[in-house]
């Protein structure tokens, strides 16, 4: 299978405010919306997240097991600006010997927004590296 694109699509009854959420603070761009349905490009032109309305029997994400990943230059920077926004840390800024320094916020749904920048791999994980 050739994959021409992925993106990640939430049905949840909050839509509006997770599409407030990421245009606020991941400078994200509505490239579609029509209200129950919309396609959220990162940075306005980088990988996408949508939002859904439940339609007919479309199961809701429950708000759990979700990690969406975001590889950043500088996560110190990223750190000072989101708490100074005003988000609540659900997991703190640490380095981790897997090879990044990361921390992480819930979007409106309960998704673990995880914000990092690569480090060093420790010796401990270095095998497990595949470069």
């Amino acid at each position: 299978m050739k994959t021409n694109h992925l993106s990640t699509c939430f049905c949840t009854s909050e839509v509006d405010a997770c599409r407030d959420f990421y245009i606020q603070h991941f400078a994200a761009k509505a490239v579609f919306d029509c209200g129950w349905y919309v396609v959220l490009k990162i940075d306005g032109d980088g990988p996408e997240v949508c939002f859904i309305q439940p339609q007919g029997n479309m199961a809701t994400f429950s708000g759990t097991g979700v990690m969406l990943n975001f590889e950043v230059d500088d996560v110190d920077a990223e750190y000072m600006r989101l708490t100074e926004a005003g988000l609540p840390i659900a997991m703190p800024l640490e380095d981790h010997p897997w090879g990044d320094r990361g921390f992480s916020v819930l979007d409106p749904i309960g998704n673990a927004v995880y914000i990092y920048s690569n480090r060093e791999v420790s010796e401990e994980f270095k095998p497990f590296v595949n470069a």
